[in-house]
């Protein structure tokens, strides 16, 4: 066997091990070793496994994974989310699917805080689901606009996956964020817009319609309001800005996340250790995931497999459109299969080196491929987003419920991909302007 061929087998056994539900870390690690092996011989192998891992996972840009993280989970577990919830459910109830119209909003602020999907549909869905379902929604769209609204934390920054791309393309994650920002807000738009249009079509669909607010509930959310967007804007600001660099940006918002819930009075000890844990835990995974895809990466380069499949891409069109569709048909299709941080570490080793041969813009394409793998979390059979709603309401809406709901918001998110493919300045003129 060619080296080539040797790759070609690699990547087939890598998907066909990850449809087996092997972990994405451990498949990528035992092709990849594997494969060295018999292109070469097991010493090559043995020399990959103890010198690479440190060197990558040592990098600086990485830490802003885990403080992000961090912050995330503990803007989740101190209710952080609560009172700007209610500010958005008075302000907004008297539109057309108020209370799905809110969710979005929440959730695209929880997002901004966040930086990561299933922490923002995780603790929306335990908040907003059953106060649309009280309401009368269908239950559909309820757990539909929280599925999808989710997803807005892969785009809005601080986004894990963005850093994992900047990092893993080379480039700016600071470009990153600011390229992301003005997308994230035109998804969650484009999701506000279609919930009014079909309840204005179909008022059944938003039960009642009435939102009865009590003056409790609006001297509490007057009252709590501010803990989210100081966050946001001391977070965003400062990278916007160039006072802070993502890194920096992360460990500041996780702090100011504790001191706000200890101002809050809703930070203990008990509190902030199962914080700490779930943030060890996910960068754990994240971490594994990426010393996978570095062993694959080494594994792919040696046996020329990139260059033969950006050679055989090429070969047909060099035109940015061919490019683009031939990656949104390998997102779709293995998004419905395979996990977010997976399918971008799979695919990135074998992507990057064609996106720099056809001299597209790294940063725009970065923006595509998030809003990809956007879709990827809602799509089924896996739709992660929709399980982790499904558990966290605790089977009370099933799964074919929510999957009938992200049809609409499925549609929404290929309109925007389709925007945001037609027009690239939509992504490029924030970073244009600091950089």
């Amino acid at each position: 066997m060619s080296n080539l061929d040797v790759g070609i087998g690699g990547v087939v056994l890598a998907l066909v091990l990850i449809a087996l539900r092997v972990p994405v870390g451990l498949a990528l690690g035992l092709v990849s070793i594997g494969g060295i092996a018999l292109m070469f011989n097991m010493n090559v192998a043995w020399g990959m496994i103890s010198a690479t891992p440190f060197d990558y996972v040592g990098q600086w840009e990485l830490s802003a994974a885990p403080m992000f993280l961090l912050m995330g989970f503990l803007c989740s577990s101190t209710d952080m989310t609560r009172g700007l919830f209610l500010a958005l459910r008075i302000y907004l109830s008297r539109l057309p699917g108020g209370l799905a119209i809110t969710s979005v909003g929440a959730c695209a602020f929880f997002a901004a805080a966040s930086g990561s999907s299933v922490a923002t549909a995780s603790a929306m869905s335990r908040m907003a689901v059953p106060e649309m379902l009280k309401n009368g929604y269908d239950r559909g769209l309820a757990t539909g606009t929280i599925a999808a609204s989710g997803t807005l934390g892969s785009l809005i920054p601080p986004s894990v996956l963005l850093i994992l791309y900047g990092v893993y393309a080379q480039v700016s994650v600071g470009q990153l964020f600011m390229a992301g920002f003005l997308p994230g807000l035109l998804s969650a738009l484009i999701y506000m817009a279609m919930i009014i249009v079909r309840v204005k079509l179909k008022p059944e669909l938003a039960g009642s319609g009435e939102v009865v607010v009590t003056d409790e509930e609006r001297r509490e959310a007057m009252r709590d309001i501010w803990p989210l967007p100081t966050l946001i804007l001391l977070v965003l600001g400062g990278i916007f800005t160039g006072v802070f660099s993502p890194t920096e940006a992360g460990a500041l918002g996780a702090f100011f996340a504790a001191l706000i819930a200890l101002v809050r009075r809703k930070l203990n000890w008990k509190t902030f250790v199962e914080a700490v844990s779930q943030a060890m835990i996910s960068t754990a995974s994240i971490f594994i995931i990426l010393i996978g895809s570095l062993f694959f990466t080494r594994f792919l380069a040696l046996s020329g497999f990139p260059r033969a499949f950006s050679n055989a891409i090429l070969s047909v069109s060099d035109q940015t459109w061919w490019i683009l569709f031939a990656v949104a048909v390998i997102y779709l299709v293995l998004g419905m299969l395979i996990d977010s941080i997976g399918l971008l570490l799979l695919t990135l080793p074998i992507l990057v080196p064609m996106i720099d041969a056809s001299g597209i813009n790294a940063v725009w394409f970065g923006i595509i491929v998030i809003k990809l793998l956007e879709i990827g979390l809602i799509t089924p059979p896996i739709g992660l987003n929709v399980y982790m709603i499904n558990g966290a309401l605790k089977n009370a809406v099933t799964l074919p419920e929510i999957f009938r709901g992200i049809t609409w918001f499925l549609a929404m998110d290929l309109l925007t991909l389709l925007i945001l493919i037609a027009f690239p300045m939509i992504s490029l003129w924030l970073p244009s302007l600091a950089y």
